[in-house]
């Protein structure tokens, strides 16, 4: 396996966005995205989904130079039309909006239609965090998601993610899919020739498996709990959620009518809104009480949790955001660990805009 500094990576990406025609401020944002969710751990949705989005740009289904909109607002929400551009600017930007109603009323509140895939839930969540404010962000998906009782696809993997400020304590970063895995991790152990744990994915009949190609033969991913026995009406219910609020507000796609992220799929031919839908939202703490005496209990409540006494044989206690935030540092300093089908898609990418490859640690 290939390691690679941070920097070059990000340095790769935002070329690679600008030869596809993005402004150099928004190809350095949409690098930036991708660099987090490396940096954090997340392979799933960094450098690797570099080529899915160059693909999606050769079928003309990202716009690299799109004119966001806000459509619709109140004082404290807005709907935000994207204009087909890449989820991982127009996110943001909705977010900026969220967070300008928010610092004005209170909090803030954006939906928003015509996206495309937005990266890392996470990063968005946590862009609210450096106003003290709480953040909020989730996103609809690729329809490969059977609700509970079905072989039907009708959902996505739809994360959500809160970002939420502390004082002395690290902030609190709740960052997952509402199914037992994002699609990215099957991804993973394709590249890796490894099974899948059984509660994963099902075949097209229903019936379990560990086949990580399973989605690809119409199989289909499961909610969080894997079956009703262990939850999975819950992850189901929280997925129908993301759904709703990303793209029923919007006006986005929902359901089976969202669109593929991969390039060989075709959207719908008869679609129900406008391309993939988002949902981003920023608190004021102090809308709620004091800066300094809400962080004084977070740093309290985290504590109690840090200092929770492990099971028999079990490691300690985490909060949300430690893995990534651990990974963070040691990535910086050992680089990014890239597998070979990722830095090949890199080198085609290279070869296709002659662009020098990523120099590695």
């Amino acid at each position: 396996m290939e390691h690679f500094s941070a920097d070059s990576l990000s340095d790769f990406s935002t070329a690679i966005f600008k030869k596809i025609g993005c402004s150099t401020e928004q190809a350095e944002l949409a690098a930036r995205v991708l660099a987090s969710a490396d940096l954090r751990g997340i392979d799933s949705h960094g450098i690797a989904r570099l080529i899915g989005y160059v693909r999606l740009w050769e079928k003309g289904r990202i716009n690299a130079r799109p004119n966001i909109t806000t459509v619709h607002q109140t004082p404290s929400t807005a709907v935000v039309d994207g204009d087909q551009g890449l989820g991982l600017v127009v996110a943001p930007e909705a977010m900026k909006i969220a967070m300008e109603k928010a610092a004005k009323v209170g909090t803030g509140w954006v939906a928003i239609r015509n996206s495309n895939h937005f990266g890392i839930a996470g990063y968005h969540a946590m862009l609210p965090l450096q106003q003290d404010m709480i953040g909020v962000a989730m996103t609809n998906a690729s329809p490969l998601v059977a609700p509970t009782f079905s072989k039907d696809r009708l959902l996505g993997t739809n994360p959500i993610a809160v970002a939420i400020p502390a004082g002395t304590e690290p902030p609190f970063v709740a960052d997952f899919a509402t199914t037992t895995v994002a699609n990215g991790k099957l991804e993973i152990l394709q590249r890796k020739s490894q099974s899948a744990p059984l509660g994963w994915i099902q075949t097209s009949d229903g019936a379990p498996s560990q086949n990580p190609k399973e989605v690809a033969n119409g199989g289909a991913l499961l909610p969080l709990g894997g079956d009703k026995e262990h939850g999975s009406h819950k992850g189901y219910c929280l997925g129908a959620w993301v759904d709703i609020f990303s793209a029923v507000l919007s006006g986005a796609n929902y359901g089976p009518w969202v669109p593929p992220f991969v390039a060989f799929l075709e959207p719908s031919a008869n679609p129900v809104g406008k391309g993939m839908g988002h949902f981003v939202g920023a608190m004021r703490t102090d809308a709620f009480r004091p800066v300094e005496e809400f962080k004084q209990h977070m740093d309290q409540w985290i504590g109690a949790f840090r200092s929770a006494q492990p099971a028999d044989g079990q490691e300690k206690v985490l909060i949300p955001g430690d893995p990534e935030r651990e990974q963070e540092v040691l990535r910086k300093k050992q680089g990014i660990p890239l597998l070979p089908p990722v830095s090949d898609s890199l080198r085609q990418l290279s070869e296709k805009f002659g662009i020098a490859f990523p120099a590695k640690v």
